[in-house]
């Protein structure tokens, strides 16, 4: 049994939580998520506010599930109730981004501009060069971060790029490094 799956997962007060055929329903007061689960994988919603979630065999794949499954729950109940977040930031002379609607622009050194339309559900926030995107949703918060650092990824010599706030960027010695 995965030690991870074993731990009921607990329900805040404002959270509702609705289990119809396969599945699963989450609402809270920012907002509501849906979760298809896999036959293989049982949840039950106990009186105690918690769900447990367990498998219907000891099959390693079935075995495997079992943590996936509480973990993705798990971040549904966080989701709904406190939201997640994560900033970026921009490193270098002449980078900037902007916010117009729901188009961010950033401009990182290419000949062009890079416009990107953000996800349904992704809320963003730009000062000056930190990215702060929010959202419900934790594995769409995660792509969309992700995307966006793509544009520019930090280089190691002078760190120049977008990185997340809590990277740290290994860099390298330039030519004169090398002449000692």
């Amino acid at each position: 049994m995965s030690r991870t799956g074993r731990k009921p997962i607990p329900i805040p007060k404002d959270v509702k939580v609705e289990l119809e055929g396969d599945l699963l329903t989450v609402r809270g007061p920012r907002g509501e998520l849906k979760q298809k689960i896999h036959s293989k994988v049982n949840v039950i919603n106990d009186d105690n506010n918690q769900i447990v979630v367990s498998v219907t065999d000891g099959i390693k794949g079935s075995r495997s599930l079992h943590g996936l499954f509480r973990a993705l729950i798990a971040n549904m109940v966080t989701g709904v109730s406190q939201g997640f977040e994560k900033i970026l930031e921009i490193v270098g002379v002449g980078y900037r981004a902007e916010l117009s609607g729901r188009t961010a622009t950033f401009h990182l050194g290419y000949s062009h501009p890079i416009n990107y339309e953000l996800p349904e559900g992704i809320y963003a926030k730009i000062e000056k060069t930190r990215i702060t995107l929010s959202s419900i949703d934790k594995e769409l918060l995660g792509k969309t971060a992700a995307e966006i650092r793509d544009f520019r990824k930090p280089e190691p010599y002078k760190g120049k790029g977008i990185k997340y706030v809590e990277e740290t960027i290994k860099r390298k010695a330039g030519k004169t490094g090398a002449k000692q």
